[in-house]
């Protein structure tokens, strides 16, 4: 046996989470991990504090995955001279205040989306880390899977030809159920738009990742489910309630919208918390004048491709993602092998910590959370005036 001299460590960096629910638990672990799968990120995560308001939630998270102090109060950690990067999954109405202060803390930020309940809080938020000049992320996580990135390199190789038109999908039944608890997420004060702030900035943020700019868009949106029981004390995820007093739900469950690019291409998206037999179907189908791709995040590794000199009648085939798409290689060494969820927070989490060793972004930052909230503000106009509404636009190139 030959022993080896142990590899130099790269120096700590200490990083807290503020919220722990689900989306908290998620960052955490990406945390843990992300060294298993990057060994080129500048630095080590290390886990300083946790905090969450709920009493007892960031104590448990402190045992359960190794923080050194845990807080009722998010404040704490700004003062925290060995925390030098911070996690903010809290409930969208906080990302303003939290984002800002963290930045203004000169933490570097690693907040989830939509950055707020307006465009004007992303834009708060970016303009605090611009001018901190700290380094920022955003959880646009679907953009990260290596099939994600093979299609991309599909689209801008032009093997498909100028694209035409396409279709963006995510469809849940998350809040399908009439005994669901009238959460935060039902209210616009708590988080702003519904389904339009939950899910359709993630359809968004793929359409201008793949397809470039919109230029206008129209939509329509409709609440189904017009009355929740309004939780007698904190709720974690999508919760059930019997009884209790009816409250109102503020925002909408549904969209259907139509987008136009400046290239001329059209897209639809279509979005809902509430439809009854669809668990997560996220997807999108992208047609250019010589091919066609589609994604479907539920078989997330695989694409379907037509491409060809036939125009008509050609075939469709399946392929999978591997080593040199996108991030795969630091998880798998082939083709087929199955990636999931956690595994793109793991990807984003490597971005973040790059981003603040070398100083360029990596990942989807702030202009993108910018964008994506300037749209979805511009679904929600057309939808109340039954108009076309222009985009603003965030100046960022593709």
């Amino acid at each position: 046996m030959t022993d080896l001299a142990p590899p130099t460590p790269a120096p700590a960096l200490g990083v807290g989470v503020i919220g722990f629910g689900w989306m908290g638990r998620v960052h955490t672990q990406a945390y843990s991990r992300v060294t298993h799968h990057f060994d080129d990120l500048g630095s080590t995560p290390r886990l300083i504090a946790v905090a969450d308001e709920v009493p007892g939630r960031a104590a448990e998270a402190a045992r359960r995955y190794g923080f050194a102090r845990s807080s009722d109060d998010w404040s704490s950690l700004l003062a925290d001279d060995e925390i030098e990067a911070i996690s903010v999954t809290a409930p969208n109405f906080l990302h303003r205040e939290i984002g800002v202060a963290v930045a203004e803390a000169g933490k570097h930020l690693w907040i989830e989306k939509p950055v707020g309940v307006t465009a004007d809080d992303a834009r708060a938020v970016r303009d605090a880390v611009e001018r901190a000049g700290v380094r920022a992320t955003v959880g646009f996580n679907y953009r990260n899977p290596p099939a994600v990135r093979a299609a991309r390199e599909l689209i801008s190789s032009g093997s498909l030809g100028e694209l035409t038109h396409a279709s963006f999908r995510l469809l849940s039944d998350y809040a399908a159920d009439p005994a669901g608890a009238l959460s935060w997420r039902y209210a616009f004060a708590t988080a702003g738009h519904g389904v339009l702030g939950d899910l359709a900035v993630h359809g968004l943020d793929l359409a201008w990742f793949l397809m470039g700019d919109v230029a206008e868009v129209v939509a329509d949106t409709t609440v189904f489910i017009g009355e929740r029981a309004v939780p007698s004390g904190a709720t974690s995820g999508h919760q059930r309630v019997e009884g209790g007093t009816m409250g109102q739900v503020e925002n909408e469950d549904y969209l259907a919208g139509i987008l136009r690019f400046t290239s001329g291409a059209r897209a639809t998206v279509e979005v809902s918390r509430v439809a009854v037999g669809e668990q997560n179907d996220y997807g999108f189908t992208v047609h250019g004048t010589r091919g066609s791709v589609s994604w479907d995040f539920r078989r997330l590794g695989e694409l379907q491709v037509s491409r060809g000199d036939r125009y008509q009648d050609l075939p469709v085939s399946r392929t999978f993602a591997v080593p040199g798409d996108g991030d795969y290689a630091a998880f798998q060494p082939g083709a087929a092998i199955s990636m999931g969820y956690d595994d793109l927070k793991v990807i984003e989490a490597a971005g973040f910590l790059r981003s603040i060793a070398d100083g360029a972004p990596h990942g989807a930052g702030l202009d993108d959370a910018v964008r994506a909230a300037e749209t979805a503000e511009a679904l929600s106009d057309s939808a109340a005036t039954g108009r076309w509404v222009s985009v603003a636009s965030s100046g960022v190139a593709r």
